[in-house]
C-alpha cells in the first residue's frame, strides 16, 4: 500500500522524539542530548549523509542549549522548531516551476520511472488548466513510445512520436512544431544503464534544437547517496535545472536521495510518492518536513480541496466553519471531498492533530474502518430530510427508526454517525479556534475576508 507520507521510518522515529519532547516535565542538557542521539540514529538508519547528520545534530544541540525561546514560546515548542528549522535548512527553498508557455525535457537513466513520471507531470499541469503535448523522443527503448501513448490517454494529453524512426533530434524538431500552440511540451528522451558517450552526444543535440526553458533529470529515491553522483553529471551535459525524485513511497534509502541531490545544489522541483498518475507533488522543503514530523500540511490539504471543489463551493464552506456552523449537510459535504482528494492516509497525514500537533498518521486497519464508516454514513444520511441534516438534534426514536430503515442500516449505525457529528463538530471548532491554522485558512480565502475574523 503506498504510505500515506513519504520516508515512514524515518517519520515515525521523528515523530516519537519530538513526543519525548513533548512528555517531557522540563528541557534541560541531558534531554536535549538523549534527543540528538535519537535524531542522528533516525537520519543515519534513512541513509542520509553520516556529516550531514553530525553537522545537523550539533546544530540542533548547540541552537537547543544557547538560544532563548521566543517570546511565548515554551521551551518544548522551542526545541521542536529548533529541529523543524535544521531539518527544512537541509533540503533548501523551494524551487518554483512555471505555469507559463514553456518546454520540458526529460533525462535520466533506465529503470528511474522517467516514462511514468512525465504521465504524472502531464495531468499535474493540466489540472492547472494548461495545454499539454509530449513528444517521444526515446527511440531506443522497445514500446517505449506504447507506453508513452497509454499515459498520454490516461492523462488525456497527445503524444507525437515515430515509431520506427531512429533519429530522435529530427522527431523532436518535428514535435516542436505540432505542439506550437500548447501551453507545456514535454519532451521524453532515450535512457541508458549509464550516462554514455552516445547519450551525452543525443541530450546536448536535443537540447540545442528544443532550446528546452526547463532540464528535469528523474531519479529514482531507493539508488540512495548515490543520487548526488547522478544529479552532476547529467548537471554537466545539459544544465539541469531541477530534480524529480520518483518512488519515495516507504524506501530506506530516500533520505539518503533527497540529502546527496540537495547536497549539489541541484533542486528538487518535483517528488513522486505513489504509483497513481495524481501521487505527484511539487517539492517543498518546509511542507515536506512538517508532515515528516507529523505537523500536518493544511497548505497543500487545501490546494487539493480546491483541486476538488470549486472556488465558491470552497470559501462558502470555509465562511460557515468559520463562523462555527458545521451541520450533518456540511460534513456530507467534507466526505465527498475527502473521496475525490485521493487515498483517505495520504490526506489525514496532512491534518496537524495530537501531541504537540502531531499527527502520527492511521494504521492500515484504522483507513479500512474509517473508509467502512464514511459510506455507511453517506448512505444514512441520503436517507435524512433537509431539516434533520440542518437540525441532527431532532432527531429522536421515529425518526431514528425510519432513517435506519431507509438506509437499510441498524438504528446503532445513525447513534453512531450523530455521535460521529458531535466529535466532528468540536474537532472543527478546536481547528479553527487555533490562531494559526486560522492564518493559514485566511491566505487562502479572498485575502482572508472571512466572517469573525
Amino acid at each position: 500500500m503506498v504510505l500515506s507520507m513519504v520516508l515512514k521510518n524515518l517519520g515515525e522515529s521523528l515523530r516519537n522524539t519530538l513526543k519525548k519532547i513533548a512528555k517531557a516535565s522540563h528541557i534541560d542538557k541531558n534531554l536535549i542530548k538523549e534527543i540528538v542521539r535519537d535524531i542522528q540514529r533516525a537520519l543515519l538508519s534513512a541513509d542520509v549523509n553520516v556529516k550531514l547528520v553530525l553537522k545537523l545534530t550539533k546544530e540542533v544541540e548547540r541552537r537547543a542549549l544557547e538560544e532563548k525561546p521566543l517570546a511565548g514560546m515554551s521551551g518544548r515548542e522551542h526545541v521542536i522548531r529548533i529541529i523543524y528549522d535544521e531539518l527544512v535548512g537541509v533540503l533548501g527553498g523551494a524551487r518554483e516551476v512555471s505555469l507559463k508557455k514553456h518546454v520540458i525535457m526529460m533525462v535520466g537513466l533506465y529503470g528511474q520511472g522517467k516514462t511514468t513520471t512525465i504521465g504524472k507531470l502531464s495531468k499535474f499541469f493540466s489540472k492547472k488548466g494548461l495545454q499539454v503535448g509530449v513528444i517521444a523522443g526515446d527511440v531506443h527503448r522497445p514500446a517505449a513510445y506504447e507506453q508513452l501513448a497509454q499515459l498520454g490517454e490516461q492523462a488525456k494529453v497527445p503524444i507525437y512520436g515515430e515509431p520506427g524512426n531512429k533519429d530522435a533530434v529530427s522527431i523532436v524538431e518535428r514535435g516542436l512544431k505540432k505542439m506550437l500552440k500548447k501551453d507545456i511540451v514535454i519532451i521524453d528522451t532515450s535512457g541508458r544503464h549509464s550516462l554514455e558517450q552516445d547519450l551525452i552526444d543525443e541530450m546536448e543535440n536535443i537540447y540545442k534544437v528544443s532550446k528546452a526553458d526547463e532540464r528535469f533529470l528523474v531519479i529514482d529515491a531507493a539508488v540512495g547517496q548515490q543520487a548526488g553522483p547522478q544529479a552532476k553529471a547529467f548537471h554537466e551535459t545539459v544544465h539541469i535545472t531541477g530534480v524529480i525524485m520518483t518512488k519515495l513511497d516507504g524506501t530506506a534509502k530516500g533520505g539518503g536521495a533527497i540529502s546527496a541531490v540537495s547536497v549539489t545544489k541541484a533542486p528538487i522541483v518535483f517528488i513522486g510518492i505513489g504509483e497513481h498518475m495524481d501521487d505527484l507533488e511539487m517539492f517543498d522543503p518546509p511542507r515536506f518536513i512538517s508532515r515528516l514530523l507529523g505537523m500536518g500540511d493544511i497548505q497543500t490539504l487545501l490546494e487539493k480541496a480546491q483541486e476538488v471543489m470549486d472556488e465558491d463551493s470552497l470559501e462558502e464552506s470555509a465562511k460557515k466553519l468559520m463562523t462555527g456552523k458545521f451541520t450533518l449537510k456540511e460534513m456530507y459535504q467534507q466526505m465527498e471531498m475527502l473521496t475525490k482528494m485521493g487515498p483517505l492516509q495520504k490526506v489525514m497525514s496532512m491534518l496537524p492533530i495530537g501531541p504537540a500537533g502531531m499527527s502520527g498518521g492511521m494504521s492500515d486497519q484504522a483507513v479500512s474502518q474509517a473508509k467502512e464508516n464514511l459510506k455507511k454514513f453517506r448512505v444514512v444520511m441520503d436517507s435524512m430530510t433537509d431539516e434533520e441534516m440542518e437540525k441532527p438534534e431532532i432527531i429522536k426514536h421515529s425518526r431514528l427508526r425510519r432513517i435506519s430503515r431507509g438506509a437499510g442500516v441498524e438504528p446503532k449505525d445513525v447513534k453512531a454517525l450523530l455521535k460521529y457529528h458531535k466529535m466532528s463538530k468540536k474537532a472543527m471548532k478546536g481547528l479553527t479556534s487555533d490562531r494559526k491554522m486560522r492564518k493559514k485558512l485566511m491566505k487562502q480565502f479572498k485575502g482572508g475576508n472571512l466572517p469573525g475574523m
